[in-house]
């Protein structure tokens, strides 16, 4: 594995991958295809996917009953 550098945007990935059924990871709460594109992505889109991935955590948290 390849250290970030300082200023690397790192990946949100907490090395509990499961897909749902709408394709999010329940670890890191992002969908299919931002995880295939991360790799790839500025960090313009990096912090983009960031802002999405806390969101659908915090829904998350808030729909489930326990």
């Amino acid at each position: 594995m390849i250290s970030p550098t300082p200023n690397e945007i790192q990946s949100p990935c907490v090395r509990n991958c499961c897909l749902d059924d709408k394709d999010m990871c329940l670890g890191c709460f992002r969908v299919i295809d931002e995880i295939l594109i991360w790799g790839q992505a500025d960090d313009k889109k990096k912090r983009e996917i960031l802002v999405l991935c806390g969101s659908r955590k915090k829904n998350c948290k808030n729909s489930r009953p326990f």
